[in-house]
């Protein structure tokens, strides 16, 4: 038989510190997944050059997927298994504005009424930024109180790029803290491959995650990478490998 394709992967939270309704979920826009299952070998030497026994001791099975669907619940289930709450702290880029030419030399911000924090100031001209101050700015320094911006008469009428944060309904937060060593949930892992009217699959018991790689590149995708190790369950269950030939 042969397959073709990086197949479908999902994650199933079924023990270790869980999060709130651990759902099994695919990993979305799945790129690839790299199983490797090894074993240490140790030799029995005498006095001859080449080994008489050997023998497999420990036995290891690790996993790496990338996949480019970030999904909130998902990366909360399979890897951090802390709280998970509504709503964003979403950023504003650059937001053009001018400094008023009188005063009050003051602007409010597109989502001042959700004004979270200051990211900073800077000319549209040049690119410098403007150094915050707590009041009374002179030129080249601005202060921030609940998302109005008040700058220098000495800079009246000067475009500006504000940065800031600010709350949305919309979307999740996980907001991650401090645990005692050992915390993390354990889950199943199921790969299914499919090709010529044929399946392969395969299902890890219990894993735990190693690693959350989030790397981002110029004119590509943001593809995260997801590191696991299997273990044995508490039925001494560790695999179970499903062929077609």
């Amino acid at each position: 038989m042969f397959h073709f394709g990086s197949g479908t992967l999902w994650g199933y939270p079924v023990a270790g510190n869980l999060a709130a309704n651990p759902t099994p979920m695919k990993f979305g826009t799945l790129q690839d997944i790299n199983l490797e299952i090894s074993g240490a070998l140790k030799e029995l030497y005498g006095q001859n050059q080449f080994a008489e026994a050997v023998a497999r001791g420990k036995c290891k099975i690790a996993g790496k997927a990338k996949f480019a669907q970030i999904i909130g619940k998902h990366v909360n289930d399979l890897f951090f298994g802390q709280t998970m709450n509504s709503g964003q702290k979403l950023t504003a880029l650059d937001e053009a504005q001018s400094v008023p030419a009188g005063s009050p030399y003051t602007i409010t911000v597109t989502n001042s009424g959700q004004f979270v924090d200051d990211w900073g100031v800077r000319y549209s001209a040049t690119g410098l930024p403007l150094t915050r101050v707590t009041s009374a700015p002179v030129q080249g320094q601005y202060s921030v109180s609940s998302g109005i911006y008040t700058f220098a008469a000495a800079d009246a009428s000067a475009a500006v790029l504000i940065s800031y944060r600010y709350s949305s309904a919309a979307g999740v937060q996980l907001n991650i803290r401090q645990q005692l060593m050992g915390f993390a949930p354990a889950f199943q892992i199921l790969l299914n491959e499919q090709y010529a009217g044929k399946q392969a699959n395969l299902l890890l018991y219990s894993c735990v995650a190693e690693k959350l790689s989030w790397a981002t590149k110029n004119e590509d995708f943001l593809v995260p990478e997801f590191d696991f190790e299997a273990f044995s369950n508490a039925g001494g269950q560790v695999m179970d490998l499903y062929l077609a030939e």
